[in-house]
């Protein structure tokens, strides 16, 4: 092959190699998987995905003809290679990561040493405690009722129920449609739903006029984002809401409709009625976090700064709490903030900490916090606070402090000064589950390491290792190298015949990637990775504002704490520095590089 490589044409290479793979194919492959430790992981997924044999997967309809033998030749070629889905499922499976896919894994897009970090700080809501969906049902019943109650709206609209299936995390309400739309990276709305229906393209198009994205200001005025899980209850009480009134007829102002429902699950927070039910009874609302408590206690006895700073208020904080950790919670942190109203806590200057005074049991008479009059001084691991800034916390709490005679911060281009002479400590790492309120001001303000918890990313791993995601990825790399050199044969002018055969081709790489799509997310918007073809606007937040990414907190049991997590590759950053060394597995079989299913071996970090 490397012989052929130096005397023949991408093209005539392309042909070749995908012949000799489909003729092997059809003698049959030993679809066996490698004798690994992971065996038992690999079969139980295979036996439980629904496309663990070929009989059992949707071929993928005959790829179109063309005149030309040679390009027709690649199209038959291709096609066959498309259709041995035995052998499609096998190779994708090999360069699965054996030695990590049976355990949570921590994400790293930067380089992270947790032998450095001195600090670690938590949030509390989806952070430390993870909610099953009777909290989002119960959030969206109370605003629904609101809505009946206070707001005038039908009653009929009482008779709504919450769907969990439909909303995802990184959304967002256009106030001006009301419709709930997905945004790619680039700020470009790719989808969007009114109602429970998907808009239909025309309708889309005028409505956006087939922009590439939306600017800055038109981001501001007409579109609230839904960026965290709270924020789900509300993305489906809008959709319902405007479904009933197209279904019946009724008009109405998306813009005043979309104000009420915003209106209504803000009172339902700011009452403390939801936080009052969970209290009472936290069993019927968290999901169990066995291992929570280990791995705090393993970062403390690593001598870690422990941190919790939540905007929950501390009545309800301290009832979870006791629930999932036990009455003696409060040891395991050496200082606990509660009301913070993140994101503001990162941007205040000069809002002062209060005091919440702890008298017996008085915090179990919900909603009943006596504060001190007193002015806070310094923090002390045995009280707890309300309130406050971060710039306040660095000034009071001297792990938050460097000394003055080390290296200054440089951030923004101004050193940060902080009270007795200190600067401020960036080895410190703050988990949070939302992106914009608990991360992107901790790292871009001060400088600190980040980690995203993202729960919907442990159904995501589990989808990436099954039979129908492995076949219908290869699927669309091996379209995609069908399409680059079909291309280099057509050469420089373009036929009728050839737009055709590559409209056809592109349309089938569309269908495909929708499917894989689907088979990570929700079968209305997917992913929350991706905005159709793209990567979504949380993806491309996540990457720059987050150090590290999990599914729980509790991930972190898997890890010393002075493990030193690494991104995952650093091959290329731009499409120019992409090697032949560096392509995808179908790309070298086009160039003779290697064999289908094969995974980059060199160049790695």
């Amino acid at each position: 092959l490397c012989d052929l490589r130096c005397r023949m044409s991408p093209a005539k290479l392309f042909a070749l190699i995908v012949l000799v793979f489909s003729i092997t194919s059809s003698q049959g492959w030993n679809c066996a998987y490698p004798r690994t430790s992971s065996n038992a992981n690999r079969r139980s997924l295979a036996s439980s995905s629904t496309f663990s044999t070929p009989t059992s997967l949707n071929a993928i309809p005959p790829l179109p003809t063309h005149s030309s033998p040679p390009i027709d030749r690649y199209l038959r070629n291709a096609e066959a290679a498309i259709s041995d889905r035995r052998t499609l499922i096998r190779h994708g499976h090999e360069v699965d990561d054996d030695t990590t896919a049976s355990k949570p894994q921590v994400y790293a897009n930067s380089y992270v040493d947790m032998g450095l970090v001195e600090v670690v700080g938590f949030d509390y809501d989806y952070t430390i405690v993870q909610y099953n969906d009777a909290l989002l049902e119960l959030i969206y019943d109370m605003a629904r009722d609101l809505l009946v109650s206070e707001l005038r709206f039908p009653p009929e609209i009482a008779n709504l129920k919450f769907d969990p299936s439909f909303p995802i995390r990184g959304l967002a309400v256009d106030r001006k449609t009301g419709w709930i739309c997905q945004l790619s990276y680039t700020h470009k709305v790719s989808l969007a739903y009114e109602g429970r229906k998907k808009v239909p393209t025309e309708r889309f198009r005028r409505e956006f006029k087939s922009k590439r994205s939306l600017t800055p200001n038109e981001r501001q005025k007409r579109l609230k984002p839904l960026n965290d899980l709270f924020s789900m209850a509300e993305c489906a009480l809008v959709a319902d809401v405007v479904e009933y009134f197209n279904e019946n007829k009724i008009a109405f102002d998306p813009t005043s409709v979309v104000d009420d429902v915003l209106k209504a699950i803000g009172k339902t927070h700011m009452s403390g009625d939801f936080h009052a039910a969970v209290a009472e009874d936290p069993a019927k609302y968290f999901e169990s976090t066995p291992r929570m408590k280990g791995v705090l206690e393993n970062l403390k006895s690593a001598g870690k700064t422990l941190l919790l700073i939540t905007n929950s208020p501390y009545w309800y904080l301290n009832a979870g709490m006791k629930y999932i950790l036990g009455s003696g919670w409060r040891s395991l942190f050496d200082c606990v903030i509660a009301s913070a109203s993140k994101p503001g806590f990162y941007i205040e200057r000069t809002r002062p900490f209060r005091e919440i005074v702890l008298s017996g049991d008085n915090l179990d008479d919900y909603r009943k916090e006596n504060i001190s009059f007193e002015k806070v001084e310094k923090l002390s691991p045995d009280k707890v606070y309300s309130g406050g800034c971060l710039r306040e916390l660095v000034r009071l709490m001297p792990a938050l402090q460097r000394p003055a005679n080390k290296l200054p911060l440089v951030a923004n281009g101004i050193q940060e000064e902080v009270g007795g002479g200190g600067l401020l400590n960036t080895n410190v790492l703050y988990l949070g589950d939302s992106l914009f309120a608990d991360l992107v001001d901790a790292k871009r303000e001060f400088g600190w390491l980040t980690a995203a918890v993202l729960r919907e990313l442990s159904d995501e791993a589990t989808a990436l290792r099954t039979d129908e995601y492995v076949a219908t990825r290869q699927t669309i790399d091996i379209l995609l190298s069908t399409l680059r050199v079909i291309q280099e044969e057509m050469g420089m002018e373009r036929t009728k015949e050839d737009t055709d055969v590559l409209d056809t081709l592109e349309t089938k790489v569309s269908e495909s990637r929708d499917r894989l799509n689907n088979i990570l997310g929700n079968k209305r918007f997917g992913s929350i990775f991706r905005a159709r073809h793209q990567p979504s606007l949380l993806s491309q937040s996540l990457k720059r504002y987050s150090d590290l990414y999990m599914s729980s907190v509790e991930d972190l049991a898997n890890y010393s704490p002075k493990h030193r997590f690494y991104p995952s590759s650093i091959n290329s950053i731009n499409p120019h520095e992409n090697k032949p060394a560096s392509r995808s597995s179908t790309d070298r079989v086009v160039l003779g590089y290697g064999e289908l299913g094969e995974e980059i071996t060199n160049n790695e970090l």
